[in-house]
């Protein structure tokens, strides 16, 4: 790709909205005035080394309006300076005593561009289905056999599918496994689903004909087909969750009781409560209640302790009633039933 770059500061385009922008933005303790940027670097980590908040880094980048669209269009190698008097971020390149102050064109790979976030850390949720909801039991499809009756399938194997809409090419097979349950209500807002393959079909008709194109498990009869667009983590830019967010986390992968900075959560609000990719959230620790007695009392009274705010998190995929966030902080483990607002 191309991209031009003016060795002077760019072009100035604040992006300031929503209930955020009336808060004042402190700078984060021993800030630089200057950080070249290299490869690792996220844009919430480049924030963190100059704002006490760094997922409102888009609030106070300097920006052309495409650059604020496509945040991720930064390098390794190119210069963030710290304005105080904003505060502002802006972006530039060092200048040696021979160079012009004019515009240069550099070619770089999009690959090497900086993203919001940690991608390596989120890439399993994102190129597979993680909800079955109502929804999705919809629109999905249902093997009712397999070739030459066997009970288990796998790469290369063909399979015989009910509900298989045409147009639709290619499928993943999916099997419903864990109900995820509101740890309030104990309804349940959808079933985690297990990645068995994909598919392609090669023949429609009631029932089509697919072949299996990979399988990670074994795929049998009344496994599930689904189709799901899969989002690009990389366009994502923070901003505050709406205002009356009041959520819960249900459920930490992989059945760990505790998790911490740079794990994945998941909580029981979604997409029909207004919560999208690139929402942050806080997280709130439940201190529970407790009973005191003064002497003399024959009864207690009950109170209920303040919830205690120790970490932030990232939103990078959502479903109807259930969201997955990326903890960025956090100054102690996050367990179910914490509280989930807004920041």
């Amino acid at each position: 790709m191309t991209r031009i770059i003016f060795p002077l500061i760019l072009t100035v385009a604040a992006l300031v909205s929503g209930p955020a922008a009336a808060q004042a933005i402190e700078i984060a303790e021993d800030a630089p005035d200057v950080h070249v940027v290299v490869p690792g670097d996220t844009l919430w980590g480049i924030s963190g080394r100059f704002l006490r908040d760094p997922w409102r880094w888009p609030e106070v980048w300097r920006f052309n309006s495409e650059q604020i669209n496509n945040p991720h269009l930064i390098f390794p190698g190119q210069v963030i300076m710290l304005d105080r008097s904003g505060p502002y971020l802006t972006m530039g390149q060092r200048l040696t005593s021979d160079q012009r102050l004019s515009p240069r064109v550099i070619n770089e790979p999009l690959e090497t561009a900086i993203p919001s976030i940690p991608v390596h850390l989120i890439a399993p949720f994102l190129t597979r289905p993680l909800v079955v909801d109502d929804g999705n039991m919809a629109d999905a499809g249902t093997i009712i056999a397999t070739e030459t009756s066997r009970v288990i399938m796998g790469s290369g194997d063909t399979i015989f599918a009910k509900d298989v809409v045409p147009g639709d090419t290619d499928w993943q097979v999916v099997r419903p496994a864990r109900p995820l349950v509101d740890p309030l209500t104990r309804e349940t807002l959808g079933y985690e689903a297990v990645f068995l393959g994909n598919a392609r079909v090669t023949e429609y008709g009631t029932p089509a004909t697919l072949k299996i194109s990979g399988a990670v498990e074994e795929i049998g009869t009344g496994d599930l087909l689904v189709q799901m667009e899969l989002p690009s983590v990389f366009s994502y830019v923070p901003h505050p969750a709406p205002t009356d967010l009041e959520g819960r986390v249900i459920d930490l992968p992989r059945g760990v009781v505790e998790t911490g900075r740079h794990n994945v959560i998941t909580f029981n609000v979604g997409e029909f409560d207004g919560i999208e990719e690139g929402h942050v959230v806080a997280l709130y620790r439940n201190r529970g209640t407790v009973v005191h007695r003064d002497p003399g009392q024959r009864r207690g009274e009950t109170f209920v302790l303040p919830e205690h705010r120790y970490g932030l998190a990232f939103v990078f995929r959502v479903f109807n009633r259930v969201s997955y966030a990326l903890v960025m902080d956090s100054d102690g483990p996050v367990t179910v039933g914490d509280s989930v607002r807004t920041p």
